[in-house]
C-alpha cells in the first residue's frame, strides 16, 4: 500500500483536484494499486482553519506519504497578510520541507490544440520541451530578505539570490539524465554576463557536462531564452534553469500550448515527490465549474510514472486525455468553434470514460 497526501488548496484547487481524483481512483481500482489517499490543508484553506499556511500536521502527512497531489494556493482575500503568513509561503515551505529540489515541467503541443496557440502552427507544431527547474534555492529562499525604512525615511526591500555548487550540481545531473532519455540536447539558462550567482551556475553545469559526453550542452542568457521561446521554440529539448528563471520561462512556455491549464509538473527529491499543475488558483473562476483539470490529470500521470511505478497506466492516462481531445471535448480556455464545451467535473468524467475504453481494448 502506498500513501498519497492530497492538498486541494484554494480557488479552483478543490475543483481540479476532485476531477483528477476521479481519474486516480479509477486507476487505483483497475490496476489494484491499493492507494491510501489522505486529505489535508495547505495555503489559504489552512490559514482559515488554523492561521498557518502549512500546519505541522499537513507537513507531517506529506513527509509520511509516497507522493503529494496539490491543487493551487492563494487568493485576494489573503493578500493583506504579512508576507510570511500568506498562502504561497505554505507551498514554498512544503517544497523546502520535503527537499523537492527538481521541478520537471513538460511543455508539449497537443496536435488537437494547435489552433489554441497564439503562435503560428508552423512555429509550435514540433514543440516538445522539458523545463528542469531548481526548486529549493535561489532568490525565493536566499537570506537575508526583508524590508525596512532607512535613516533617510525611504523604504527599501531586499532579497538575496544565492546558490552553492552542490545545489547546482544535483539539479544539473537531473537535467542531463533527462536529456539522455530524450533528444540529448540541454540548454542551460543563466545571466552569467551580469550575475555572479549564475556565473557559478554556468561553471558547475559545464563541469557536470563532462560526465555526459552523449549530451550536447549549450548556454543561453535568460533574456535571449525568453525571446527564443517565442521566435523558435522547437529548437529546445531540455531547458535547465534556476528557480526564478524557471518560474518565469515555464509560464511563458505554457502559452505555446494555448493554455496554462494543460501543463502538469512533478517536483522531485530523494524518495519524495509532489505533483501539481503549474497554474495558479484562478479565483476569478473558482466555484463556476469552468477550470481546466487536464493539467492536474496529467500530473496524476506523472505521479503514476515517477512515484507509483505504474508506467503503463501513466501512458494510458495520457492516451485518455488525447482521446478526449480527439473527441472534440474542451473546457472554456481551450474551446474553439465546433468543439463541445465541458465543465471541470465533466472533463474528468470524460477522461475516466476514455480510460475505461482503453483498458477494455487492451484486455
Amino acid at each position: 500500500m502506498k500513501k498519497i497526501a492530497i492538498f486541494a488548496g484554494d480557488g479552483i484547487g478543490p475543483e481540479i483536484v476532485a476531477s483528477a481524483r476521479l481519474v486516480l481512483d479509477a486507476v487505483n481500482t483497475a490496476a489494484g494499486l491499493h492507494l491510501q489517499c489522505m486529505e489535508g490543508a495547505v495555503g489559504g484553506a489552512a490559514i482559515d482553519r488554523c492561521g498557518d499556511p502549512l500546519p505541522p500536521e499537513s507537513l507531517q502527512m506529506a513527509l509520511e506519504a509516497d507522493a503529494v497531489l496539490l491543487g493551487a494556493v492563494g487568493g485576494p482575500q489573503w493578500d493583506a497578510l504579512p508576507p510570511a503568513q500568506r498562502p504561497e509561503q505554505g507551498l514554498l515551505r512544503l517544497r523546502k520541507g520535503l527537499d523537492l529540489y527538481a521541478n520537471l515541467r513538460p511543455v508539449q503541443i497537443f496536435p488537437q490544440l494547435l489552433d489554441a496557440s497564439p503562435l503560428r502552427p508552423e512555429l509550435v507544431r514540433d514543440v516538445d520541451i522539458l523545463v528542469v527547474r531548481e526548486l529549493t534555492g535561489d532568490i525565493y529562499f536566499g537570506q537575508p530578505r526583508g524590508s525596512e525604512t532607512g535613516p533617510d525615511g525611504l523604504r527599501r526591500a531586499f532579497n538575496t539570490m544565492v546558490y552553492d555548487e552542490a545545489e547546482i550540481r544535483r539539479i544539473a545531473h537531473v537535467g542531463f539524465r533527462a536529456a539522455q532519455g530524450r533528444r540529448k540536447r540541454l540548454c542551460s539558462v543563466d545571466k552569467a554576463n551580469v550575475l555572479e550567482t549564475t556565473r557559478l551556475w554556468r561553471e558547475v553545469v559545464t563541469e557536470v557536462a563532462r560526465e555526459y559526453p552523449d549530451v550536447t550542452l549549450s548556454h543561453m542568457y535568460v533574456d535571449n531564452a525568453a525571446m527564443q521561446l517565442i521566435r523558435a521554440p522547437a529548437q529546445f529539448d531540455v531547458l535547465l534553469t534556476g528557480n526564478i528563471f524557471g518560474d518565469i520561462l515555464s509560464d511563458e512556455a505554457s502559452q505555446l500550448t494555448g493554455s496554462i491549464g494543460m501543463l502538469p509538473s512533478a517536483s522531485l527529491g530523494e524518495g519524495r515527490a509532489m505533483y501539481e499543475p503549474i497554474h495558479g488558483s484562478a479565483p476569478d473562476i473558482a466555484g463556476q465549474d469552468k477550470a481546466n483539470p487536464l493539467a492536474t490529470i496529467l500530473s496524476v500521470a506523472m505521479m503514476l510514472r515517477y512515484s507509483l511505478g505504474a508506467e503503463a497506466w501513466a501512458e494510458r492516462v495520457e492516451r485518455a486525455v488525447l482521446r478526449v481531445l480527439d473527441s472534440g471535448y474542451r473546457t472554456v480556455d481551450i474551446a474553439s468553434p465546433g468543439t463541445h464545451l465541458l465543465g471541470t467535473r465533466a472533463m474528468g468524467q470524460a477522461v475516466v470514460a476514455a480510460l475505461a475504453q482503453i483498458d477494455e481494448g487492451i484486455r
